[in-house]
């Protein structure tokens, strides 16, 4: 049976948050298309993850050494050991979130920081780091107010996941962006509903 992870960061209601109409769509139209798979929901806001800073940077790095682990130590390794099994464990990933400030949600950072370990999620090569999630089949889906094609380079929330994955060996996700829906209130609608389209199409044979 194939085993699908569905990623939400985004906490705003449907009518207010368009890559949440993504998620939705999308959710709802691979359903329809493969009603055998077991699909398993993650909303990062939800999880309310703590920061991942110095404590999990040591707890980890202590529990990789064989060093022993206190209490609050070991919450730090069990949760990133289960962050990464779940991920580990799917077939296929699909991340549905917007563009905020420039960038990606914040939960969505600190879920990346504790999937990116060494050893478990890439291994550390002469010739570079190499991934140990190559065969995840992988779908962004995301959405930006402005139109980003007229500002090359700027876009840092789907290049910041691209990026980031790629060091778990995932280098050619399928990405489906709607932008620019708040630059041209005039196509609002036709730029979120053509974007919607392409995103069930995208569900569909994915």
């Amino acid at each position: 049976m194939t085993k699908v992870l569905f990623v939400k960061v985004n906490d705003r209601p449907a009518e207010q948050a368009v890559s949440v109409q993504m998620y939705n769509a999308f959710y709802n139209a691979y359903k329809e298309a493969n009603p055998t798979d077991e699909m398993t929901e993650l909303d990062l806001f939800q999880a309310e993850l703590p920061y991942y800073g110095n404590a999990a940077i040591t707890a980890i790095y202590k529990h990789n050494q064989g060093m022993e682990l206190t209490e609050e130590e070991a919450k730090y390794v069990n949760l990133s050991n289960q962050y990464i099994d779940q991920f580990l464990s799917m077939d296929k990933i699909v991340f549905a979130f917007p563009l905020w400030n420039s960038t990606v949600p914040a939960p969505l950072v600190t879920y990346i920081s504790y999937l990116a370990q060494a050893g478990k999620m890439f291994k550390y090569t002469a010739e570079g780091p190499v991934g140990y999630a190559a065969d995840k089949k992988v779908a962004l889906l995301s959405a930006r107010g402005s139109d980003y094609s007229l500002m090359p380079g700027a876009e840092m929330a789907v290049n910041y996941v691209k990026t980031a994955i790629s060091l778990w060996g995932i280098t050619n996700p399928e990405v489906v962006a709607i932008e620019g829906h708040n630059q041209y209130p005039d196509r609002t609608a036709e730029i979120i509903a053509e974007g919607l389209e392409e995103t069930v199409k995208l569900a569909s044979r994915f």
